[in-house]
């Protein structure tokens, strides 16, 4: 399963690439409100540094110009995806990129009926949302499941992108049903590697390492 970073934070994108675990970036309008920079600026600056898939979302709601916000992102980098609402103009734009040669991420899904709308239309990702949905008591990994199994059986190219991850748990989770990525905030990204028992293991090591009185160096 690929890894993304969510995030628009330069800094944080630049300290975690050496581990060669980012597979790619997304980002929304909060996050790049957060950020304080201007969209462009942040979304060259990280295609720049991040060879995989960069999400930039358009914030328009018609189609018209949610296609004009699209089209001005695509041209910032090659391997910009357009981001762009589960809604109906925001799926007939998604067919419109896909005709074009545009990848594109659909987000904002709560349903395996909106995730097949997104794969008729062309998109290249499907983001449901696992957090929100546990949030009002749905099943969250059951959603990608499903999405799973419907995309396998009608043979979508879709790729699922698993959001709204909130914990190490919902990861692999997602890894488990099948998802093809998934995009995680940055310390649910840093917590993946911790367990309290290596952390104690490594201690034990240490500590009778210390006492053998060596030095590899």
């Amino acid at each position: 399963m690929k890894l993304f970073l969510d995030t628009a934070d330069v800094a944080v994108i630049k300290d975690l690439l050496p581990t060669g675990m980012v597979d790619g970036v997304t980002t929304n309008p909060s996050l790049i409100a957060k950020s304080g920079r201007n969209i462009a600026e942040v979304i060259a600056e990280i295609c720049a540094l991040v060879e995989g898939p960069i999400s930039a979302e358009a914030v328009a709601t018609d189609f018209e110009t949610m296609v004009k916000e699209g089209d001005k992102l695509a041209a910032i980098a090659p391997n910009v995806v357009v981001k762009l609402p589960l809604t109906w103009d925001g799926l007939r734009a998604t067919r419109a990129f896909a005709d074009k040669g545009i990848k594109t991420n659909v987000t904002l899904c709560f349903s395996a009926a909106q995730a097949m709308l997104a794969a008729k239309a062309g998109a290249t990702f499907i983001s449901p949302f696992v957090g929100r949905l546990e949030d009002v008591g749905a099943d969250g990994v059951g959603l990608l499941e499903e999405i799973r199994t419907l995309y396998d059986i009608h043979d979508f190219d879709t790729e699922i992108l698993a959001a709204s991850l909130r914990n190490p748990d919902h990861v692999t989770a997602a890894a488990l049903a099948g998802a093809d990525a998934a995009t995680l905030p940055t310390d649910v990204f840093k917590a993946l590697v911790k367990h309290p028992l290596t952390d104690k293991g490594l201690d034990a090591f240490l500590a009778d390492w210390g006492k053998t009185g060596q030095s590899i160096l």
